[in-house]
């Protein structure tokens, strides 16, 4: 979807409807076998991993969420443009409140947010929904956690997507063994 990298010449590529023509397609081919309740989507407007980002992001993200209306899904899950690819916040300018604001149904944001952040932005409406990725990981009782307001245990992003099956998956202390 993203300009710098889409250098196709057909109709899946120049224009902004263009290079999002592929995934919408495939949103409305899932939902119309399995039924739109059932189907969900991930977007990364904002996100550059590999030099693979987007001139306009703002406007991707927009089309993006404006397009989805249309098929009634689940949900559309969105990350924040506030996220490095070393998975670190930074400051910007750009924000998810136009997205929120555009798209009808269920929106769930991800990236960078703890327990107070995460209240906060559903309480003040710029989410229904916040996904935990690295903070579920580290902490398989996450939820219990975040009830508790209890120390969370650190991530270590070295044993992130590795073939051992124990260290950084299911080696992190729950809460009742650490008291």
């Amino acid at each position: 979807m993203k300009d710098q990298v889409n250098d196709r010449t057909d109709k899946y590529g120049g224009s902004l409807e263009n290079r999002c023509r592929f995934a919408l397609e495939i949103v409305e081919a899932v939902a119309n076998e399995i039924g739109s309740d059932r189907v969900g989507i991930r977007i990364s407007p904002f996100a550059n991993y590999n030099e693979s980002g987007d001139t306009n992001p703002s406007a991707l993200g927009l089309y993006m969420v404006e397009s989805l209306n249309k098929y009634d899904i689940a949900y559309c899950h969105v990350v924040e443009p506030r996220m490095k690819t070393t998975c670190e916040k930074i400051e910007c300018g750009e924000s998810l409140v136009p997205l929120r604001k555009a798209y009808k149904g269920t929106f769930i944001v991800a990236g960078g947010y703890d327990r107070e952040d995460g209240n906060r932005v559903v309480v003040e409406d710029g989410a229904d929904l916040v996904a935990y990725g690295r903070l579920f990981i580290s902490n398989p009782d996450l939820p219990k956690r975040f009830e508790l307001n209890a120390p969370l245990n650190k991530y270590n992003r070295e044993t992130f997507y590795t073939s051992d099956f124990v260290v950084g998956y299911t080696d992190y202390p729950i809460l009742e063994t650490m008291t």
